[in-house]
């Protein structure tokens, strides 16, 4: 896996995903959206940790700088 997230798109990603987590548990949300939101909260972190994600590499996306 080549990476192909930049540093500002993985802090996004990150904030989103400590976004989702907080409105769920504080009760803003719940039922299947609150699911929903924290399984996107998830697949953004994790592809915020792994430096990877699949749906840019298929629309032929990089926001990381070229060197």
């Amino acid at each position: 896996m080549k990476s192909n997230l930049g540093n500002t798109d993985k802090i996004v990603r990150v904030l989103l995903a400590v976004g989702a987590t907080v409105l769920y548990f504080t009760g803003v949300t719940s039922g299947i959206m609150g699911i929903a939101l924290i399984a996107v909260g998830a697949v953004l972190l994790l592809t915020s940790l792994i430096n990877y994600c699949p749906l840019y590499t298929i629309l032929g996306i990089s926001t990381k700088r070229k060197k």
